[in-house]
């Protein structure tokens, strides 16, 4: 079942803070402005229709050092509107000419995107019914085996009497007077039994459509990158045929549940609805976008820096996309740009690409009592997820407050002697104290773990004086 969410009145720029304080530490000042931008949008929805066109979402910048919580602000946000996330890395794009995706593709995965949140969603509302025609399917198909099957099977026993220079008479084997029983099966009881799980390993024959589209493609490209559907139209102008599997009734289920969900929803809506939806409530979160900054040089791997940028600026702008679905407008998508910026400078992307980002964020570096929070606080915390795993191999897990003061303060020393990576020092610190527990689990002899300061020293303290072996490692 999907998730309740917060009504649209209640998602107050307060509230917004409070949720996304449940799992996301400090950075205040972005959680500040990405509520603000939020509750603009839902604002904008209670505007009449010609006062509604005229307000454009505010884009944010976001600029501090990898993990801190960029991406994470972003996804709990869209999370919390129920709207279409996008996440893409602006080094993935290149300039229009070469070789690689075009900054247009991220709209065509928005929209995508929003086409599959839908269409999900009605799948599950229809779930019930669907698996009603399931299961008519399947008592069909055991009351009901097939002739050509059965053909099949009595053509092999005559050959194998004959191979076999018997004179006596077929004499009817342990299989088939049982088919002979079931077939005075009524079609309720063969429900009843299917419902009490008696047929779960037995073989059904069931018919699939299966498309004759051949695949299409291009050298150096994506036709899908540039909006056409050609499998789609091939898929259309070809005739589909069904193919027979034979596969055992649970398999069936897994096979025919999204067959007959599709064909109870009505995918023209869903497709407008998805259009729609991204239009408006769509998020497309931009990182590395400092990579791009600058023009770059005119050869080598930083040849379309510059080109980006030009080519993200309609985009962020507000443009029409051409995308298999129809043109898309992008005028209302609130797009969230992020980078570490520790060698370029905000100030080095292109002016009028600077100006369509008016919000801007600074986040903080983490400190030690930030990973000490970031440890226990937040709803999915580290600590509650390896709990939650080892306990499945009955292994019970209990962190001290000085065991998670000192692997907050070997993460921090970690990210000052090394590279700063932010919270993601915490997976390789909690992955080198429980490698141990995680590899030995499951254990009879081993069934609780108590994590305070002397067990994290001890499995850590070795590896950390060797500056070098930690580098590797850590």
């Amino acid at each position: 079942m999907t998730k309740a969410l917060p009504k649209r009145e209640e998602l107050t720029p307060k509230r917004i803070v409070e949720l996304l304080d449940k799992y996301i530490i400090g950075q205040d000042e972005a959680k500040k402005s990405v509520a603000i931008a939020l509750r603009n949008r839902i604002r904008r929805q209670q505007l009449d229709d010609e006062m509604k066109g005229e307000v454009f979402p505010k884009n944010i910048l976001m600029i501090g050092p990898t993990g801190v919580g960029k991406t994470e602000i972003a996804r709990r946000l869209a999370n919390l509107s129920d709207s279409p996330f996008l996440k893409v890395e602006a080094t993935r794009f290149t300039e229009v000419g070469y070789v690689g995706k075009s900054v247009e593709s991220m709209i065509r995965e928005l929209v995508e995107s929003s086409i599959n949140k839908l269409k999900h969603e009605e799948m599950e509302k229809v779930a019930l019914l669907a698996q009603t025609e399931v299961e008519k399917i399947i008592v069909d198909a055991i009351l009901h085996p097939g002739k050509k099957e059965r053909n099949q099977q009595n053509l092999g026993n005559i050959f194998g009497q004959f191979f076999q220079g018997s004179q006596q008479p077929p004499q009817p084997s342990a299989e088939k007077k049982e088919e002979e029983a079931e077939t005075k099966w009524t079609r309720e009881e063969v429900v009843q039994k299917l419902r009490n799980g008696e047929f779960e390993e037995r073989f059904i024959n069931i018919e699939i459509e299966q498309s004759n589209s051949p695949q299409i493609g291009m050298i150096g490209g994506d036709l899908g990158d540039i909006g056409i559907d050609m499998q789609g139209m091939f898929g259309n102008l070809m005739p589909k045929k069904k193919v027979t599997k034979r596969v055992t009734v649970k398999q069936a289920r897994k096979i025919l549940l999204p067959i007959e969900s599709e064909k109870l929803i009505d995918s023209d809506k869903i497709v407008t609805d998805g259009i729609d939806l991204a239009q408006n409530k769509g998020i497309v979160f931009i990182d590395e976008i400092d990579k791009v900054a600058g023009e770059g040089s005119n050869s080598g791997p930083d040849v379309s820096r510059g080109g980006v940028q030009r080519d993200l600026l309609p985009i962020v702008e507000g443009t029409t996309v051409m995308t298999k679905y129809g043109m898309i407008k992008t005028d209302f998508i609130l797009f969230i740009a992020a980078g570490a910026f520790n060698v370029a400078k905000p100030s080095d992307l292109m002016p009028e690409l600077q100006g369509r980002f008016p919000l801007r964020v600074e986040l903080e570096s983490l400190t030690k009592d930030d990973f000490k929070r970031i440890l226990s606080e937040p709803k999915n915390s580290l600590t509650k997820q390896y709990q939650a795993l080892l306990l499945t191999d009955g292994v019970e897990i209990e962190f001290t407050d000085e065991g998670l003061e000192e692997i907050a303060s070997v993460s921090s020393q970690l990210n000052e002697d090394l590279e700063n990576i932010g919270a993601r020092r915490l997976y390789t610190v909690m992955e080198r104290i429980l490698e141990e527990v995680s590899f030995k689990a499951p254990d009879p002899s081993l069934n609780k773990l108590v994590v305070d300061k002397k067990y994290v020293q001890d499995n850590m303290a070795e590896l950390i004086k060797d500056q070098d072996l930690s580098a590797y490692i850590l």
